[in-house]
Parts: C-alpha cells; sequence; structure tokens
C-alpha cells in the first residue's frame, strides 16, 4: 500500500503556502507481525504416518518511507499519522507458506530525516528520488516443523512462532535541499530577492518575521541551467538558543551548497551584522562553517557609489556584490557569482 501525496509541486517555481508547509510531525507506527509456522502431521489414507508438511509463516508487513522529488512538505502524513503495516498469515499444510503482510509505503519529500521519538535516535535520511529505507521493519515469518525433521525426529510437532509487530513514534523531519540558502536578518530583503530572481512568490512586507516558512525558487542562468535557491526565514541573535523560532528554521540551513548572507545596505554595520549571522550558524552547527559563503548588500539603491566604495573597505574577505532588487542592479553579477560558486 503506498500512502499517495495529497499536495505535490509541479515545478520548483511554486512558494510554498505557509498553511501547507509542514517541515516536522510525529507518526505512530506499527509494522506487521509475522505468521506462526505449521505444525501439521500429513495424514492420508494410504499414507497415514507422512511426517510433517507444515509451511511457513508470511512475513509481517514493513513501513517504509520512499523519496519523491515532487514533494516539498509533509503535510499529507498529517492526515495519516497512524500507519499499520499488514500482519503476515500462518503457514498451512501441503508446505503452503502463509501470504506475508502488505507493506505500506510513504512518499516523502527529499532532505527528510527519521528519527526514534523517545530518544531522538537518528535513524537514515531520504535525499534521491525514490530511495527506500525501511522506518519499521515487519517480523519474520515462523518456521513450519519440517525446518525441524531429522533422522532421531521425524515428526516433529512443533513450529516456529512469527516474530511479534514492531511499534512506536517516529520524527519526520524535512531539512530542505536547494543549491543556495538565504541567510540573513529579518527584512533584509531575502523574500524580495529571491521573488526577483526566480518566479517565487514569498509574502514581502517591511517589518520582521514576514517569511515564516521556507519559499523555494528556480534561479535561472543560460543556455537552460539553472539552481535552486531557498529562502530560509529571518534568524535573529540568539537563534541557536531557540529564540524565536531559531532552531526550526536554522535546521533547513544544513542541506544548501552555498550560503547567501544578506544585509542591507542602510545596516548600521554590515560587517557586524554579518559576524552575529555567522556565529548564528557556528553556535548551533559549526559544520556550516565549512560551505562557501557569498555576501550580497542589498538595497543598495540607497546608497550611491562613493558611499558603496567607503562600505567596501570594511566588508567580510567573501565574494560579495551590492545589489538592488528594485533596480534590478548587479543582479546578472549576483547569479554568475552564485553559479561560479556552485560549480568549483
Amino acid at each position: 500500500m503506498i500512502i499517495p501525496h495529497l499536495l505535490a509541486a509541479g515545478s520548483f517555481i511554486n512558494t510554498m503556502a505557509e498553511s501547507n508547509f509542514v517541515d516536522y510531525i510525529k507518526v505512530y507506527c506499527r509494522s506487521g507481525r509475522g505468521g506462526k509456522g505449521s505444525a501439521h502431521l500429513r495424514r492420508e489414507k494410504y499414507n497415514p504416518k507422512g511426517g510433517p508438511d507444515g509451511g511457513d509463516g508470511g512475513h509481517g508487513g514493513s513501513v517504509i518511507l520512499r523519496g519523491n522529488s515532487q514533494l516539498w512538505t509533509l503535510l499529507h502524513i498529517r492526515y495519516s499519522k497512524h500507519i499499520f503495516a499488514g500482519h503476515g498469515e500462518d503457514g498451512r499444510k501441503d508446505n503452503k507458506t502463509g501470504a506475508s503482510g502488505e507493506d505500506v509505503v510513504v512518499e516523502v519529500p527529499l532532505g527528510t530525516v527519521a528519527r526514534e521519538a523517545d530518544t531522538n535516535r537518528y535513524l537514515f535520511e531520504i535525499t534521491k528520488d525514490q530511495e527506500e529505507n525501511i522506518l519499521v521493519k515487519g517480523g519474520r515469518g515462523g518456521l513450519g516443523n519440517t525446518h525441524f525433521k531429522s533422522s532421531t525426529n521425524q515428526t516433529p510437532r512443533y513450529a516456529q512462532p512469527g516474530e511479534s509487530a514492531v511499534e512506536g513514534w517516529y520524527i519526520l523531519e524535512l531539512k530542505i535541499l536547494a543549491d543556495v540558502g538565504l541567510v540573513g536578518f529579518p527584512t533584509a530583503g531575502k523574500s524580495t530577492l529571491l521573488s526577483t530572481l526566480s518566479a517565487a512568490k514569498p509574502k514581502i512586507a517591511d517589518y520582521p518575521f514576514t517569511t515564516l516558512t521556507p519559499h523555494i525558487g528556480i534561479v535561472r542562468y543560460h543556455d537552460n541551467r539553472s539552481f535552486i535557491m531557498a529562502d530560509i526565514p529571518g534568524i535573529i541573535e540568539g537563534a541557536h538558543e531557540g529564540r524565536g523560532l531559531g532552531l526550526r528554521f536554522l535546521r533547513h540551513i544544513e542541506r544548501n551548497s552555498i550560503l547567501l548572507f544578506t544585509v542591507p545596505a542602510d545596516s548600521d554595520d554590515i560587517h557586524r551584522e554579518y559576524t552575529v549571522l555567522l556565529n548564528e550558524l557556528q553556535l548551533y552547527n559549526p559544520e556550516l562553517l565549512d560551505k562557501k559563503r557569498v555576501l550580497a548588500i542589498t538595497k543598495s539603491d540607497l546608497a550611491d557609489q562613493e558611499l558603496m566604495t567607503e562600505m567596501a573597505s570594511d566588508l567580510p574577505e567573501i565574494p560579495r556584490v551590492f545589489v538592488s532588487s528594485h533596480k534590478r542592479y548587479n543582479l546578472h553579477q549576483l547569479i554568475q557569482l552564485l553559479w561560479h560558486q556552485l560549480n568549483t
């Protein structure tokens, strides 16, 4: 059985509605128990001592996660939070094996991490389309009495029971897979930049936390080449400790190849703002500092060339570019820079 997805993105350029985006869910899963082996002894009119002919029990069904590249949310699982696989049937006479229980296949977005809810133990991550991993394995069927026949025991009257079902609560957590992740404080112009570079249409306004869920867009380069950009909701100082919705937001950054830091040109101190952002990432996960970084100074239409030259002398030593989404200033240079970083 396959649990169908109810919401599939037809293309990357469609932004995820806030009410439809679910990146964390807790589900109760139960695998199927294995069927009992049969202890049947063959008794026929002309063969009253035909010996053991008990078949094996069928295996219980498993709960399986399968990657689906067209999914961007765990929303569909919200309506199937109790997932039960089928039980294996008991073995029968004439060495007939019982039918195996039906597996349940749950389709999930790429970047979905599975954990045990009670211990938070990491199980696996789905990163490829059609990749499958067993979340809860079905019980093995018991062996029939034919397996226990020996020279000293010609008529074993016993067989194995099937293995019990496994059940429990599991956490599914989505970490968005994207080439470029936008990192910046609220109102840094990330959503505007994404909507200008791609066809994504995130909510935009001049107040903090307009973006409450990640948005994704395709950025076209040339010769039909493109890359995926994700607008991660704004980080605040202390996000690594869970301030705001920091921990929920920060996990999406872990799967981006390049981090595009965005700091507005009207910031009091661009270098300090970048340092604070970098520090939040380091405190959350030091491995994030191993990723390539690019700095975009947004809203550069608010500064003249002389002021930009002055600011450039005190910027972090990483690839950087002054941009303006409103004036479409230097956007092509930014795309070229990102493409170059992705392919070197």
